[in-house]
């Protein structure tokens, strides 16, 4: 049985803007190993969110394949693919996309319902790794009476709690403060080994990209 859970394989995405072929993707490959924490660098406008967009099934591709546990994604229906989104990769942005009438603790369960499970069982695990992410005493507080810190433990929580087999994170601590930043991004890094997840992370901190198992690099459309 193979070790790679996500596999990126002459990734092309290009498309027309103002009347002009725009190339942001020029055959990128990339293999992400089961338990790997990697780092994703780049400048600003480089495609980081776009490869990571693609590796999530969120966006189309120009050419190549994706392979998602040993499954061939790019040729597959929304449906489908919205099913490989759901149960098996998990998302952090910049901006934490909490829903802000419902407390940290319902943030997290709220996802877990959809995906079909019972909301005790949903509430008993979102506490469980909320507790985990130091938010135990934060659970009945609602997006607007948490910090930025807070806010994003509630967002790393909520992305984790289905114990997706890869986590995307792109730039999950670029509104932060250094010092916020760098104790939510240990956190991250601790609790996605705690739970056996594959990640890849897009961040300018080169500090915090030397604690992860790998560092690859966008520049003109390739990876290396």
């Amino acid at each position: 049985m193979s070790d790679i859970i996500l596999e990126l394989k002459g990734i092309h995405r290009h498309f027309m803007q103002g009347g002009k072929d725009l190339h942001i993707l020029k055959g990128a490959d990339f293999t992400l190993k089961k338990g790997e924490v990697v780092t994703l660098v780049g400048t600003s406008g480089s495609g980081k969110t776009t490869l990571l967009q693609i590796a999530g099934l969120l966006d189309s591709i120009s050419e190549g394949e994706v392979t998602i546990d040993g499954r061939a994604c790019a040729g597959l229906s929304d449906n489908k693919r919205t099913r490989i989104r759901r149960y098996d990769v998990g998302f952090i942005y910049q901006f934490h996309h909490l829903l802000p009438e419902f407390t940290a603790l319902e943030n997290v369960i709220l996802p877990q319902v959809i995906a079909g499970v019972s909301k005790s069982t949903a509430r008993t695990k979102a506490a469980e790794i909320l507790e985990k992410m130091n938010m135990g005493n934060r659970l009945e507080h609602r997006p607007s009476e948490l910090s930025g810190g807070e806010q994003q433990r509630v967002a790393i929580a909520r992305a984790l709690v289905g114990k997706p087999k890869i986590l995307l994170a792109d730039e999950p601590t670029g509104n932060l403060d250094e010092a916020t930043g760098n104790g939510v991004m240990n956190e991250l890094l601790r609790l996605s080994r705690e739970e056996g997840v594959s990640a890849l992370i897009a961040t300018h901190n080169k500090e915090l990209a030397r604690k992860m198992d790998r560092c690859v690099t966008l520049h003109n459309g390739i990876l290396s």
